[in-house]
């Protein structure tokens, strides 16, 4: 998770994007400037910004006659910046209260990168497990009603389930429980070219029905 502006900046370059890329395994700037099509200096300038945001590691160091060859890796298998680095301007929840706004939606989203990076982190140095549960699926509605529907009833039976198994007591606290965010979002899925086009030819044959 990438919370350091300088360090989103620095990642967002398309060569050092392509270097992390590469650096999945480790190589050095000789090997990498061949893979990347840039001389070795040129490549070695881009590995010292990264390395010095923490973004590559030295994972050994080979000596070759009078010159010593670094292997550097990627420090993550990917990255995710975090709105924490556009603090002043990153989305937040507060500003919003509609349920049915798109744009409280992206707020609970950006919130739920910066905890979730936040809490991943602090997982990791404890090493301890983090306890999360995520469900990503599909739905279609017939109409914009049905969708209407849908959501009034996901929002009773959620709330009757907070209901049944939330405790806010002081004894509850005391007593080691722990506070968990909860989010459910619906959201309309992106179309995909195969869509686009299905779409297109159910209209046309409608149309030649029609006809």
């Amino acid at each position: 998770m990438i919370e350091d502006p300088a360090a989103a900046e620095a990642s967002l370059d398309p060569i050092r994007t392509r270097i992390l890329q590469e650096l999945a395994e480790p190589a050095s700037a000789t090997q990498l400037a061949a893979k990347v099509g840039l001389p070795r200096q040129k490549v070695n300038y881009h590995l010292k910004a990264l390395e010095r945001h923490g973004l590559v590691e030295l994972v050994e160091e080979r000596r070759k006659g009078n010159v010593t060859e670094r292997v550097l890796r990627a420090t993550a298998a990917s990255y995710l910046i975090s709105p924490v680095a556009l603090a002043s301007v990153a989305p937040d929840p507060r500003r919003f209260s509609d349920r049915f706004s798109a744009f409280w939606l992206l707020s609970l989203a950006s919130r739920t990168v910066q905890e979730m990076g936040k809490l991943i982190a602090g997982a990791a140095v404890a090493k301890k497990k983090l306890a999360s549960f995520a469900i990503d699926g599909e739905i279609t509605f017939r109409s914009a009603a049905e969708r209407a529907a849908f959501a009034e009833e996901l929002g009773v039976a959620v709330t009757q389930l907070v209901d049944k198994y939330h405790d806010g007591g002081a004894a509850a606290m005391a007593g080691g429980a722990r506070r968990h965010r909860l989010v459910v979002v619906l959201h309309p899925a992106l179309k995909t070219p195969s869509t686009d086009k299905a779409s297109s030819e159910q209209s046309a044959e409608k149309d030649q029905s029609n006809d």
